[in-house]
């Protein structure tokens, strides 16, 4: 009998008889037959599989969904019939797609560090059912941004960070987010000028009309 992984052990029943019977031999005698008579029996069983996407049994077919009906006829140990029934349960491989964005860089579960967009990089895990689970990255970078604020005051500027200056400045800096939702810094290029005094002195006969469009007559 072919052992088969996963098969229930049966019992084979065997039955033994002894019957005596009385005959005449050849000489005219009595001749006395003893049975000695053992009966063994065909047996059943059923071969218990769990298999991942397909499997072939011992009938030589290749069974790619779950299946409790399938048997094949083989000799038990007494050389008796015996039927296997396979009672097979097909669990299946997956695949998913696992979607990220991320700033500048990242890392995924491959253990790899990615500085650029990527839908190619695949990782084969194990799924709940003990099957191949196939991932595929599909991963978009954006990346953070700097720039620089140019501005130019009079005495002082009170800039985004909320502080006010009162002299230039190019070194100044503040962390926004931008449109990608990524970290913008910006720095400040302040040049601050200032506010004059002075005095405009003239001398006129009779009348003068100054700068600011009145004429004066008076001193």
């Amino acid at each position: 009998m072919i052992p088969i992984p996963g098969l229930m052990a049966i019992r084979i029943l065997q039955v033994t008889t002894r019957a005596t019977v009385l005959l005449t031999n050849a000489a005219g005698c009595d001749s006395t037959v003893t049975l000695d008579l053992t009966i063994t029996n065909s047996t059943t069983g059923t071969d218990n599989q769990t298999a991942c996407d397909t499997y072939t049994w011992i009938d030589g077919n290749t069974y790619t969904s779950s299946n409790n009906s399938a048997t094949v006829l083989l000799t038990n140990a007494a050389g008796c019939d015996s039927t296997v029934t396979l009672d097979l349960t097909i669990t299946n491989s997956t695949t998913g797609t696992d979607t990220q964005t991320a700033c500048d860089t990242y890392t995924w579960i491959d253990g790899n560090t990615y500085t650029a967009s990527n839908n190619s990089a695949t990782v084969l895990l194990t799924n709940a059912a003990g099957c191949d689970s196939t991932v595929t990255l599909d991963l978009t970078i954006t990346n953070s941004t700097t720039g620089t604020d140019t501005q130019t005051a009079c005495d002082t500027y009170t800039w985004i960070d909320g502080n006010t200056y009162t002299s230039s400045n190019n070194s100044a800096t503040v962390l926004l987010t931008n449109a990608a939702g990524c970290d913008s810094t910006v720095t400040l290029d302040l040049t601050i000028t200032n506010s004059t005094t002075g005095t405009d002195t003239q001398t006129a006969c009779d009348t003068y009309t100054w700068i600011d469009g009145n004429t004066y007559t008076v001193k």
